[in-house]
């Protein structure tokens, strides 16, 4: 499996409807950490996720706590805006866990100060942007990664 998807949070029906997609493409595994901001079978998941989501290696975790519990010691790599390294640096593994953050604001601070050794960023290259899509961010991740496991 080359990666594991970590989604903390997640907010927006469509974009983990698309992670989801992108995960069974990449033959990744997808984790999503609770509270949602909206139930899994919403429409607008399966619309994003196509006919692909009943394929997909999907885990679910009742809490932030409950996901660390089981893979707080793993190889995690975390992506903020808060990162001070670019992903290009990321020393990408098979089975590597990337963490995303919620739409709105991010990953908590208790993950940033944590981990701060092992959060990244991807770049912007305009003053007018604060951040990317979430579903866009993860894409870039996994891709990039493959092509250093591959």
């Amino acid at each position: 499996m080359p990666f594991n998807i970590v989604l903390v949070e997640p907010e927006i029906p469509n974009n983990t409807g698309n992670i989801g997609r992108l995960a069974l493409a990449s033959g990744s595994t997808l984790h999503l950490i609770k509270p949602f901001g909206f139930e899994l079978d919403d429409k607008r998941v399966k619309r994003a996720g196509l006919d692909y989501w009943q394929h997909l290696d999907l885990r679910i975790y009742e809490s932030l706590e409950d996901f660390l519990s089981q893979h707080g010691n793993r190889n995690l790599v975390f992506f903020s805006s808060h990162g001070t390294k670019n992903h290009w640096s990321i020393p990408f593994k098979d089975g590597q866990f990337l963490v995303f953050g919620k739409e709105s604001v991010g990953l908590p601070s208790s993950l940033l100060s944590s981990y701060k050794n092992d959060l990244y960023k991807i770049p912007l290259y305009s003053e007018h942007v604060r951040s990317l899509n979430l579903a866009n961010a993860v894409g870039i991740a996994v891709y990039e990664g493959l092509q250093h496991i591959q």
